[in-house]
């Protein structure tokens, strides 16, 4: 299988820039020591690009998404998903 994606060049005068799919669904939920993330295709996929908008060389490490309960995604809870080049 093969799927491209079209994923917005990093602007380090613009800053990151993230796209939704059309009827996106994103839930996150923590259960213990679970986090679960779930999603519909749409979701995926968008959840997908944006990894690889933060994976591009040019955007710096600690740049980050931030999806806000309730309004990016059904949660009571935010998650950030952020790029770190210190983890081996």
């Amino acid at each position: 299988m093969n799927i491209s994606l079209d994923v917005p060049e990093y602007d380090a005068v613009r800053g990151l820039r993230f796209e939704w799919e059309d009827g996106f669904e994103v839930t996150v939920d923590v259960d213990g020591s679970e986090v679960h993330l779930s999603a519909n295709q749409a979701g995926l996929i968008s959840l997908a690009r944006h990894l690889l908008t933060l994976a591009q060389a040019a955007v710096p490490s600690g740049h980050h998404v931030h999806l806000t309960a309730d309004q990016e995604i059904n949660s009571d809870i935010d998650l950030i998903i952020e790029k770190n080049e210190d983890l081996a």
